[in-house]
């Protein structure tokens, strides 16, 4: 079954409607030029709030390695979700001060073009099997960070590595996207707001057109 992701959440009424829909994961924007960003005072908060069954994407752009460790130690996020020019020496030396305990790496990549693709095939090189130099578990294909546009699917139709799908999807276009690229997880957040803050009725039939389409 597809996993769903909503990120963006930054109010205490995202939380409640996530509780309600439950999603796979929700994610937290450690971006501070994202009107959606949260700080660590305010995501802790709302993971207390959250049912335990969601798990937590901290989503970062070119972050310090320091401040996703304390998120992660602190059990803040349960993922991390690199989105911005992180290459395969910050993700190891990443993956190196997470240490021990095994954390969950998603790396977004852009897709304009097909020469973008090229790029998830130099990532795949390094997908995670569980050791430190192989660092990537996922990779999440956008159309820019926040853009809220999609990109040609076709372009990645034939992929066969497990990605989430994000930019541009919504209630409308989400049940096209399921057909045509059968991703691993589908990743929504503009899509499911109303005046750039979650609705729930939004969330709730989103979540809907993805379970009824296994």
């Amino acid at each position: 079954m597809t996993k769903i992701k909503m990120c963006g959440l930054f109010r205490e009424e995202d939380i409640t409607y996530a509780n309600e829909v439950n999603p796979d994961y929700i994610g937290f924007v450690f971006y501070k030029k994202s009107h959606r960003y949260v700080g660590m005072e305010t995501a802790s908060r709302l993971r207390s709030k959250l049912d335990d069954g969601i798990q937590t994407v901290g989503v970062f752009v070119d972050e310090d390695i320091s401040l996703i460790k304390e998120l992660v130690d602190k059990k803040i996020i349960d993922i991390v979700q690199l989105h911005g020019h992180e290459d395969e020496e910050y993700i190891k030396e990443l993956r190196d001060t997470l240490g021990e305990s095994y954390t969950k790496i998603i790396k977004a990549i852009v897709v304009k073009n097909e020469s973008d693709i090229q790029k998830l095939m130099k990532f795949d090189t390094y997908k995670s099997n569980g050791s430190s130099n192989q660092p990537v578990d996922y990779y999440l294909l956008d159309s820019g960070m926040g853009s809220g546009s999609s990109f040609d699917w076709n372009l990645i139709k034939d992929l066969q590595t497990p990605i989430f799908l994000a930019g541009g999807l919504n209630t409308v276009n989400i049940t096209e996207a399921l057909s045509l690229v059968k991703p691993y997880a589908v990743d929504v957040s503009s899509g499911i707001e109303t005046d750039k803050v979650k609705d729930f009725d939004k969330m709730r039939l989103f979540a809907s057109l993805v379970r009824n389409n296994q």
